[in-house]
């Protein structure tokens, strides 16, 4: 059945439920229902990584890896997990880096409901080969401490190169079941970060980091606000213990990624 011919409706919540899991048990079950509920709501394919930086696949509580065992990427098909600059080369990962809601693309360029700027840059000479599809509708999962899952789902046929009809029936309802099965993923892997949830920097600190990502030198915040070079220093260094950076750009980041640089004065 095509796109236009199936149900628009958003998943109920019992299927939003039986994507979800609490447990590693639970991972391979819960990957079959959602390629499963995306094959009947739409008739993709789904391939799906909790990390766009990482070369670990998602794998269920056995260790099989989802992408061949679950959504059944197999034989000569390209084994997208298995390539290492894929997430410095591929123009689906750049675009889901500057965009949070789902969009469609193919070489032609990126799709989307609201016009997004930063999609328009993205260099996508050679799309097909660098991002392994002719083409796919794409959620971004922006998850907490800057990591970004993605959920790509791809026709069957692989020379279809237009996907507006799926986008424009199933996409809201696709990022819901894809958000559902990723974030329970990463809490059911994740690794503790000890203390991070408890970090509270100063108002002093927050705002040296913020002059700091605007590009000021410690001298430069320092005449800003009033503080010794030595002080703004301080500062910098206090929040890097308490982030557990290694460097005033690391620093930075997880500033960001947390919150405070947002934070008003």
């Amino acid at each position: 059945m095509s796109a236009a011919g199936r149900s628009c409706a958003m998943p109920s919540a019992a299927l939003i439920d039986a994507v979800r899991f609490s447990e590693p048990g639970g991972i391979g079950p819960a990957a079959e229902r959602l390629r499963d509920a995306v094959m009947d709501l739409c008739g993709l394919r789904t391939a799906v990584t909790h990390n766009v930086a990482s070369r670990e696949p998602m794998r269920d509580g056995n260790g099989a890896v989802l992408a061949s065992e679950i959504f059944g990427f197999r034989g000569e098909e390209p084994r997208w997990w298995e390539v290492p600059q894929l997430a410095l080369s591929s123009p689906i990962v750049h675009a889901c880096r500057v965009e949070a809601e789902p969009f469609w693309c193919n070489a032609h360029g990126f799709f989307t409901r609201l016009p997004n700027p930063l999609l328009d840059v993205i260099d996508l000479h050679d799309f097909r080969i660098r991002a392994m599809t002719a083409a796919a509708i794409v959620v971004p999962i922006h998850l907490p401490f800057g990591q970004i899952g993605a959920a790509s789902f791809l026709s069957p046929e692989p020379e279809a190169n237009d996907l507006s009809d799926a986008y424009a029936c199933a996409a809201d309802a696709l990022a819901v079941l894809a958000r559902a099965f990723v974030q329970s993923y990463v809490k059911v892997t994740a690794r503790a970060r000890p203390g991070l949830g408890s970090i509270s920097l100063t108002k002093r600190e927050v705002e040296c980091l913020r002059w700091a990502a605007a590009g000021k030198t410690n001298e430069e915040i320092g005449i800003i606000l009033g503080l010794q070079r030595t002080t703004v220093r301080f500062h910098i260094r206090s929040a890097s213990v308490k982030l557990d950076a290694v460097n005033r750009d690391q620093t930075m980041f997880k500033a960001a990624q947390l919150g405070f640089l947002g934070m008003i004065n």
